[in-house]
């Protein structure tokens, strides 16, 4: 297992960039909890939420995926589809005039990564 860990790492990078962001926005509009009625926060938030909903789940598939011996070419697949779906989606719902074209293709991606990772270990299972 040495290829998960780059995009681990780098997802917990992007993170905390949204964390911080995220508090400074906090900061700035002294909002203390919720959005506050301010959509830029209702944004902010959301892209922070939405980021740690699915990564966490994502990265545990990706690495049972690689605790079953598939080919490095797959977990690093799965790793950078992961890593730009969620910075297409943060990006485009951070937008105030939201692109859908990034959160469609970030959420797809995403979704890729999951239905892919899961197929797989059922497969696997299957076959064993």
């Amino acid at each position: 297992m040495n290829t998960l860990p780059l995009y681990a790492a780098l997802l917990a990078l992007i993170f905390v960039f949204l964390s911080v962001r995220t508090l400074r926005l906090r900061h700035t509009l002294k909002i203390g909890i919720g959005d506050g009625g301010n959509t830029d926060m209702l944004r902010a938030m959301r892209v922070h939420s939405n980021f740690s909903e699915y990564v966490p789940i994502s990265l545990i598939l990706i690495f049972l995926v690689e605790a079953q011996g598939s080919q490095p070419w797959l977990v690093h697949a799965l790793g950078l589809c992961l890593l730009v779906g969620r910075l297409s989606h943060a990006f485009g719902v951070s937008q105030a005039r939201e692109n859908y074209t990034f959160r469609v293709a970030g959420m797809a991606l995403t979704f890729t990564v999951l239905m892919t990772s899961a197929v797989y270990l059922l497969a696997r299972l299957a076959l064993r």
